[in-house]
């Protein structure tokens, strides 16, 4: 009966990770998917106490019809977001719904086990529930353990998740066949034979289907054919593609959903972060980011370029970039190249422990991260680390900045320039028209607090989009899209990443 309540808790805990993880993945931010998944289902586990009295005249047959219906709903859980999520709007309220509906059986699973608990061995009722809450808190240990590194390395979310609810069944139904099949009526076993022969068959399909199905839900999401697919460590890789009569590709990279480049257009985009930022010194490049490579591109088009150290969080995204045949073609096989040196690292703490460690400045540092939208990403746009990355760059040095839209998010656009000038560097904000993506904005940045110029090398190479009269052009902005009174992100109040959900939420 303990092992029965250690396994319950386990799989209890890990239908809750899951809706966290997938939240993280869809969403972005882990403190309002956590926030939400576990205040909703504590408070349900109270309902579902306070549910279970009345089913404590027939426990044995209570229990096992609960871990069935907990077995489906947290099995199937995944599929049903990621599905929700592609084809409709309605992924937050599913979400709090099967959160609820998860949170009352578990919470029904506590007494009805102390009620079978008390029916086969009688004890105090202090010494009942100090074994129970033993074996729940116990289980709860090795569901939060095996999450991350049992169920996703081995299964990934979808089919970690339904494995969970197919061990959550057996252990149901075994310990109740085990230690009751005496004492419950045939009409009883009825109902228990047809609702696990029910809830095995449909997970047993999931676990078959998993695949297929996941696919389909995740080609809705995208207008073009996916060509590639994986779920990394850090996050969701997609690559779609779409053929043109006129014999042009569109092949479009994206982050957990998130647009990072269209290839008709990306140039725009890179010649526009880099080309300015080499007008100097740039015998050793800094890239912070940019793990696709184009930036990397554009960079190694100088052949006075003597060394180009690129740091990128995801070394799936690294592979990607070196191995497949339309990225390779796309950036131009330039990790290839022998002045490159590609590190799998955190961001903030490579830079940190370069600092720390007295590294060689670099001449020109690329800070091409991805949008700060999620918890996780706004540290990359905080006082404390452009004050960092300021330290890594040499006198005379200059640092670029990608900072959104001052289109879509002025606010958050200012306050990236605020945040960037307070680290104590001068700023020079210019913006580029990227059909993709709109017009999109840039920082130029240089120690100091004079602004450094906006300008092109003398020995540029022909570039597509960007000219000097262009660059000239790009440093201005409308009136109705100047914001002069944003705050500074920092780590401890991330200002950033509330400008940002506050002003794309209309888009």
């Amino acid at each position: 009966m303990l092992a029965a309540a250690l396994v319950c808790a386990a799989c209890g805990l890990v239908y809750e990770l899951a809706l966290i993880a997938l939240g993280s993945y869809l969403i972005g931010d882990t403190v309002v998917q956590a926030s939400i998944v576990v205040s909703v289902m504590v408070f349900a586990m109270g309902i579902g106490s306070l549910l279970a009295k009345p089913l404590q005249r027939s426990p044995a047959v209570a229990f096992v019809v609960v871990e069935s219906l907990l077995a489906l709903t947290g099995g199937a859980a995944v599929l049903l977001l990621y599905r929700a999520f592609a084809v409709t709007d309605l992924y937050t309220p599913l979400m709090i719904v099967l959160a609820t509906f998860i949170g009352v059986l578990i919470g029904a699973e506590i007494p009805l086990l102390m009620t079978m608990l008390q029916r086969i061995r009688a004890q105090d009722a202090g010494s009942a529930v100090a074994d129970m809450f033993a074996a729940d808190y116990l289980g709860a240990l090795l569901g939060g353990l095996a999450f991350p590194f049992l169920l996703l390395p081995a299964f990934g979310l979808v089919r970690g998740t339904i494995a969970a609810g197919v061990l959550n069944l057996v252990a149901g139904t075994v310990v109740v066949a085990w230690l009751f099949r005496r004492t419950v009526s045939r009409r009883g076993w009825t109902v228990i034979a047809a609702l696990v022969a029910s809830v095995g068959v449909v997970l047993t399909a999931l676990l078959v289907r998993a695949d297929d199905l996941e696919v389909d839900a995740r080609q809705r999401l995208f207008r073009d054919p996916i060509v590639h697919a994986e779920r990394s460590e850090y996050q969701e890789i997609v690559l779609t593609e779409r053929r043109r009569l006129s014999g042009t590709d569109d092949l479009r990279l994206f982050l957990n959903g998130d647009l990072q480049f269209a290839s008709p257009d990306e140039y725009r985009y890179h010649e526009s972060l880099v080309h300015p930022a080499m007008a100097g010194p740039r015998e050793r490049v800094l890239v912070l980011g940019g793990g696709d490579g184009l930036a990397l591109r554009e960079i190694l088009r100088y052949p006075d370029v003597a060394e180009v150290t690129l740091v990128e969080l995801d070394p799936a995204v690294l592979d990607l970039a070196r191995t497949n045949d339309r990225l390779r073609a796309l950036n131009r096989d330039a990790f290839a190249d022998d002045r490159v040196a590609a590190v799998a690292a955190d961001g903030f703490g490579w830079v940190r422990a370069q600092r720390d460690a007295g590294a060689e400045p670099y001449d020109v540092v690329v800070v091409d991260m991805p949008d700060p939208d999620s918890t996780a990403t706004s540290k990359l746009y905080s006082l404390e680390f452009y004050g960092l990355v300021r330290d890594l760059v040499a006198d005379g040095g200059r640092m670029v900045v990608q900072a959104g839209s001052p289109y879509f998010a002025p606010r958050s656009f200012a306050c990236i320039r605020a945040t960037v000038e307070a680290a104590g560097l001068g700023v020079t904000p210019y913006l580029a028209s990227v059909p993709s993506f709109g017009d999109w904005g840039f920082l130029l940045a240089a120690p100091g607090t004079a602004s450094p110029p906006l300008r092109l090398s003398g020995d540029v190479p022909p570039l597509r989009y960007l000219s000097p009269d262009v660059l000239a052009a790009a440093t201005v902005f409308p009136p109705d899209r100047v914001v002069t009174d944003a705050e500074v992100s920092t780590l401890l109040d991330p200002v950033v990443l509330e400008y940002v959900r506050d002003e794309w939420r209309t888009y």
